[in-house]
């Protein structure tokens, strides 16, 4: 949860400053308008550009759900162009990052997120509470407005979590990664679209490693991985796939048998933590 609010910066870590409790260190260190933390987004903003307060509608539209171009440039009221310009500023810096559907080489699906994870966080949670921050009422709505929704804000930090172990941590897996992402499309039987939160090709795009990414404490059972088969076969390509799930609450007992007989691969956060250590 630190990393997923701070992104592993240690400048962001220490004005946080965590002794016991995340959610006393928020309240004290970032949910107050004295804080630091509070105004480093505002701060950021304006020493780095000239017009801030068309960045943060940008940003505050991505935040908000926005993810193609088009539907950026509306809810923020810039015209397409325009701000196809100004994201391609928040891209440099790090702030924005774009994403195509792995293997896709055409950028009609291409979307945008937050790509820090302190603007992430900060825009998730900051302005919608504004009006509970500024009377000195956030401690009171804090449970039911920010704490409740932790685990939901740290899906798409997990899917990055996971990503980054196969790439740079992971031992024995079936072929050497290159690249690593995400695929969605449409699943023309069923019509409509699904998303495969992990996607990685061997060199010879013959091999695919293919992984369902879940941040939720109830254990994943062996449904998870029939729709990941499912999604393997809407996405169609390869001949060979290695199946990786992820979970923070664990697997079911029957899950467990399957990845016993070599069907998936199952990891905790707790595995993943324990192979980057070594």
């Amino acid at each position: 949860m630190l990393y997923g609010i701070t992104g592993g910066i240690p400048h962001y870590i220490n004005k946080l400053g965590v002794k016991n409790c995340i959610d006393n260190a928020l309240l004290e260190n970032l949910f107050d308008s004295s804080a630091y933390l509070f105004e480093e987004p505002e701060n950021l903003l304006k020493q780095e550009l000239r017009e801030p307060a068309t960045y943060n509608s940008i940003i505050s539209a991505i935040a908000g759900g926005s993810s193609k171009l088009n539907e950026i440039a509306t809810k923020s009221g810039i015209e397409t162009g325009v701000c196809a310009k100004y994201i391609k500023v928040l891209l440099d810096l790090g702030i924005v990052k774009k994403e195509t559907p792995l293997t896709e080489k055409s950028t009609k699906k291409t979307i945008y997120q937050i790509g820090d994870n302190f603007f992430r966080f900060w825009y998730r949670f900051v302005p919608i509470n504004m009006n509970a921050i500024i009377s000195g009422r956030i401690e009171k709505t804090y449970p039911n407005t920010v704490r409740k929704y932790f685990s939901d804000y740290m899906g798409l930090i997990f899917e990055q979590m996971c990503k980054d172990y196969l790439l740079y941590y992971a031992d024995d897996l079936p072929f050497t990664l290159s690249d690593i992402g995400q695929w969605w499309g449409t699943d023309n039987a069923a019509k409509k679209e699904v998303q495969i939160d992990i996607v990685s090709a061997s060199s010879d795009s013959c091999e695919y490693i293919i992984g369902s990414c879940k941040y939720k404490n109830e254990k994943i059972g062996v449904d998870e991985l029939e729709l990941l088969r499912h999604y393997a076969s809407v996405f169609g390509k390869g001949s060979r796939y290695h199946y990786y799930i992820f979970s923070k609450g664990g697997f079911t007992d029957g899950l467990r048998e399957l990845s016993n007989k070599g069907e998936v691969t199952l990891l905790t956060l707790e595995d993943i933590y324990r192979q980057a250590k070594k």
